[in-house]
């Protein structure tokens, strides 16, 4: 009954915390309210998509497990914003989601260090604010000096169906009120309200598809995991195609008419609902001058027995649930086999959080996942492998690992919620990264592969393989860079078209390489030298060479914030001493108690002249501390 490490939740938070805890020596106690639904997916069944695949790669290149399990259990597999820049391109793969969870839950029980247990957890055991086990339904007591919650939506959920409500953290299965108090109560953790939702499924035999567009995955596609073998995935996976079909005037009607039993209108669901990934009667609600919506259907296993209806999320009550469904061209005699609902639940503050996710209140717990108020398998995910790696660290009495935000999206993704928080369900995009230049999916290895061999997560032979990969992409990228063109008519038609300036301030080499039609073709033509290195190193040599200029700039940018990263905040800083900064500042200060001048440049409201005046002071406090 005695761990090092106890998980409390088997979702994808879960799964990563409780891995990565055992694979670094600790004894790991992975507890979750049904065994046979850990590493469930609940809502749609895909992984990844635009900065979502980002942080799958990132997982994958720490020595995390979904990207491997995505891999095994994908059934299409496809790169999203293909005609746009490498920053921003995102991979996205459909996945039989019966065969996620089973490979998920095998790997659980069959990792050294890790047991599973099937219980519910309803309070936690803290003495002088700090963690020391926790209670079950069935009475057991589990002592660990380290306690991960990873609860998802169990928190006090009620689902929404029309009129009807339940209580549950997914339909089926019961909630978690005990827990939630323990938080609030035993704890001291602000809790508030959220809210999601998801899609009606359909009986796949009963799809009309010929009348649908079809949406088949990339002729070529890529694995998630650095650890898959490319040439092998791309010869043996099997894909199956989804499709596309639209809502139309008579589907909108039937909604915007009963919008009055709408539970998200009517005022029975409280909480703030995702922005970014709405049910269709606030899609109705919001952009009624629209005359058709996207819907993705997609299938849920290999076999194609049931669809998600991807764009159709809803709490709309049953029979209108089958009004709209049968509005849509090939779904007229469509069969619901699970009804669309949404679903209210708790969530901390994660301003509660330190940057390592451990609580700044309680010693030795730590929140992953949705409890933190994020949205997504993705993000979820990350969170987890961060806490467990951290917590793992914690016991060795070494400092935790914080990613930077010019590290990783993981980095973001943690700084955002900690310094900012979120009133609405967060969700990752590219668009959050102030240097996603540097952070494409394709380097999330040589990025932060030391990290993961650090820690004992990755292999020597594996982290030997991303060392030669980086090596061979900075020298073929160097070629590139110092190569003198040999006159030719393209080439003089380059230099006419070129302004002076422009020529002054850059080698014509990367002018020549930024332009979008010069590809791999033509750099194997300028440096042939390159011809030895395989398809793969080639591409990324090109887009090392195509965005060298602003990868310098975001490099210098960097190093010039790299010298507040390293001024801690000390504890227990009496913000309200410092002459020059207002009242607002203070507060914000106090509010958030960052670690660093980085954090605290990073919350809203914190100007650079606050930041200057901060700086001065503790340099003046260290002063007086080494008189």
């Amino acid at each position: 009954m005695n761990y090092d490490v106890i998980v409390v939740g088997g979702g994808h938070a879960g799964i990563e915390a409780a891995l990565s805890s055992a694979r670094m020596g600790k004894e790991t106690l992975l507890i979750s309210m049904l065994a046979e639904n850990v590493g469930a997916t609940s809502c749609n069944p895909a992984i990844g998509g635009l900065a979502k695949g980002h942080l799958v790669r990132e997982i994958d290149a720490l020595g995390g497990e979904m990207g491997l399990i995505t891999d095994e259990a994908g059934i299409q597999f496809r790169v999203l914003n293909q005609t746009k820049g490498p920053a921003v391109r995102g991979t996205r793969a459909q996945i039989d989601m019966d065969r996620y969870r089973i490979i998920a839950r095998n790997v659980v029980l069959t990792t050294p260090n890790l047991d599973l247990a099937q219980e519910t957890v309803e309070s936690l055991i803290v003495q002088d604010k700090t963690i020391v086990g926790v209670k079950t339904d069935l009475l057991n007591e589990y002592s660990a000096s380290k306690v991960i919650i990873t609860s998802g939506t169990f928190l006090r959920g009620i689902i929404h169906i029309g009129e009807v409500q339940q209580v549950g953290g997914r339909f089926g299965e019961q909630t978690s009120i005990g827990l939630s108090n323990s938080l609030k109560d035993d704890c001291g953790l602000i809790i508030e309200r959220l809210k999601t939702g998801t899609c009606a499924r359909i009986d796949s035999s009963t799809i009309d598809f010929s009348v649908m567009e079809e949406q088949g995955g990339d002729e070529f596609p890529n694995p998630f995991s650095f650890r898959t073998s490319r040439e092998e995935f791309r010869r043996t996976k099997k894909q199956l195609p989804c499709f596309i079909a639209y809502t139309n005037q008579n589907t909108h009607d039937i909604i915007s008419s009963n919008f009055y039993r709408a539970p998200l209108f009517t005022g029975q669901i409280a909480g703030k609902s995702p922005r970014y990934c709405p049910s269709i009667e606030d899609k109705i609600s919001k952009f009624a001058d629209k005359d058709r919506h996207h819907l993705f259907i997609e299938p849920q296993t290999m076999d194609n027995t049931e669809c998600y209806i991807n764009g159709l999320s809803t709490s709309l009550p049953p029979e209108v649930q089958r009004q709209m469904i049968h509005s849509v061209e090939g779904m007229e005699n469509a069969k619901i086999v699970r009804y669309g609902y949404a679903i209210e639940y708790d969530f901390v503050d994660p301003r509660e959080l330190k940057h390592s996710l451990e609580t700044k209140k309680i010693k030795g717990l730590y929140l992953a996942g949705q409890i933190n108020g994020t949205t997504g398998y993705e993000e979820a995910a990350a969170q987890g492998l961060m806490a467990g790696i951290n917590a793992s660290l914690a016991l060795e009495d070494k400092e935790p690992l914080i990613l930077r935000r010019d590290e990783a999206y993981i980095g973001v993704l943690i700084d955002d919620l900690v310094t900012k928080g979120t009133k609405e369900p967060y969700r990752m995009f590219t668009s959050r990264a102030e240097y996603r230049l540097l952070l494409r999916e394709e380097s999330a290895d040589t990025r932060l592969s030391r990290y993961g061999h650090s820690l004992g997560l990755i292999s020597d032979e594996l982290y030997e393989k991303v060392k030669l990969k980086d090596k061979q992409i900075k020298a073929g990228a160097k070629l590139l860079e110092d190569t003198k063109f040999t006159p030719n008519k393209e080439f003089n038609a380059l230099l006419e078209s070129m302004d002076e300036q422009a020529l002054k301030d850059v080698s014509t080499a990367q002018q020549l390489v930024a332009r979008k039609s010069f590809d791999v073709a033509k750099m194997l033509q300028i440096v042939p030298e390159l011809e030895e290195y395989d398809e793969y190193i080639k591409d990324e040599i090109l887009v090392e060479g195509k965005y060298a200029r602003y990868i310098d700039k975001q490099s210098q940018e960097i190093e010039r914030m790299k010298k507040y990263l390293r001024i801690a905040i000390p504890e227990g800083f009496d913000f309200e001493k410092v002459s020059g900064l207002s009242r607002e500042v203070v507060e914000k200060l106090e509010s958030f108690n960052p670690p660093t001048l980085q954090s605290a440049m990073n919350i809203s409201g914190i100007t650079p002249a606050a930041i200057e005046i901060l700086h001065i002071y503790i340099k003046i406090a260290k002063k007086k501390e080494q008189q």
